[in-house]
């Protein structure tokens, strides 16, 4: 099968970018042809890795180019025509490419995998700016609310409603969890299926040793909780005096969060690591005993937690979004409610003094990620859905749903 893979950024930085490499990396090693067509863009600096490549901003003119891109329409053309694959999977495309593209893909077989919330949303989140959740549909309401400026305004809802006229073209939708699934579905984009994230195999992390340690990585942002983290660790310290707190990670909150960390008296217990590689990443995870996802907000799915649990390390994770379809409370990880300093400090201590419990934790955590979200069982999803929208004279959806879902 030739599959044309369709994202914002080529780069392997973000999870989107490095969920995406990774399948094109297994659709490849099963035999298919694959090429992928991204923007030139860079959110991080690092070698673009897309075969078609269109212009991209992340500067000011961005919100003029996410709404009508030229040159994606161009690029895509020149796919369409050069590589003529048998199926489009398009991921992003509200942040770089623009729905002026999806006109091109009313004569092959297309997929839409959302990995954010941008279909429904402006701004990709659901949020409003207190962190509530937001129930508007894009409008007047995204001005009222303060989430986009009266400069970016007009040309995100032409945006949106350039996505209304032509998001028909896809055969199928995909969801990254069954929550986001629920919120896309109720803004009038069903059905739609859903298929989680694969995580890259690894072998378990060394056995625990030393004095406890806590890590979160992730973007240092308001919606991800790390401030809710800060606080629990506040209580976590009386009872432990040894206790540490890794932050790997970057983003527009970390001098707030260092402020916090000196108002908390938790100099020494919290060190900030900024962005690491991978390899120093992983060294620095293996090392904790609780890996902390403290997200205040519905994320599509939850990364980082398949990361943790692969890695065999007990995970504590706010019970929002995505994370209610990875982790069983109880059973291989706990889940907590999200913004609950004192409950997040409860889940954690017990794990802190037994270090027997936060192995067996961890190995359940493993065991769940190895047998539910292996990065070939996710590829084994996309390939029968490729092959379910391609058939001749059958209803897509209805051809997936048959396949997936038993009656």
């Amino acid at each position: 099968m030739r599959v044309l893979l369709v994202h914002d950024y080529g780069t392997p930085t973000g999870g989107a970018e490095l969920q995406m490499l990774a399948l094109r990396d297994e659709l490849r090693a099963r035999g298919h042809v694959v090429a992928l067509l991204t923007s030139d863009a860079s959110l991080q600096p690092a070698a673009i890795e897309s075969d078609f490549r269109c212009r991209g901003t992340t500067t000011r003119w961005q919100v003029v180019t996410q709404t009508v891109n030229p040159s994606a329409v161009l690029a895509m053309r020149r796919a369409l025509r050069d590589f003529r694959p048998d199926v489009v999977h398009v991921r992003m495309m509200l942040w770089q490419l623009s729905p002026a593209i999806l006109p091109l893909l009313r004569r092959v077989p297309a997929l839409y995998q959302a990995a954010t919330y941008k279909a429904i949303c402006p701004t990709g989140t659901k949020l409003l700016p207190d962190g509530a959740r937001c129930t508007d549909a894009p409008g007047r309401a995204c001005l009222r609310h303060g989430c986009l400026t009266p400069r970016s305004w007009g040309p995100l809802m032409v945006q949106h409603a350039l996505w209304e006229r032509w998001r028909g073209v896809f055969r199928a939708v995909v969801a990254l969890s069954h929550g986001m699934r629920v919120q896309l579905e109720a803004a009038g984009l069903a059905p739609v299926r859903v298929i989680h994230n694969g995580v890259a195999p690894r072998e378990a992390r060394p056995a625990l040793h030393g004095t406890p340690v806590i890590a979160y990585a992730g973007r240092l942002s308001r919606e991800k909780g790390v401030g809710v983290l800060l606080d629990a660790m506040a209580s976590l310290v009386a009872r432990h005096p040894a206790l540490q707190l890794h932050v790997i990670g970057d983003g527009p909150d970390r001098g707030a969060l260092e402020a916090q960390v000196h108002a908390r008296a938790l100099t020494g217990h919290v060190t900030f690591l900024g962005h690491l590689d991978r390899a120093a990443m992983e060294r620095t995870l293996d090392r904790a005993w609780v890996q902390v996802v403290p997200s205040l907000w519905a994320e599509p799915f939850g990364n980082v937690t398949t990361e943790a649990m692969m890695r065999g390390t007990a995970v504590v994770a706010s019970e929002v979004g995505g994370q209610r379809d990875i982790v069983r409370h109880g059973i291989d990880g706990l889940l907590v409610p999200p913004g609950d300093a004192a409950a997040l400090a409860a889940a954690i201590e017990p794990l802190l003094r037994d270090r027997e419990r936060a192995e067996a934790l961890g190995l359940a955590g493993r065991a769940r990620a190895l047998a539910s979200f292996s990065r070939g069982a996710c590829t084994d999803r996309f390939v029968e859905l490729y092959q379910a929208i391609r058939a001749p004279g059958t209803s897509p959806v209805v051809a997936w749903r048959e396949a997936r879902e038993p009656a």
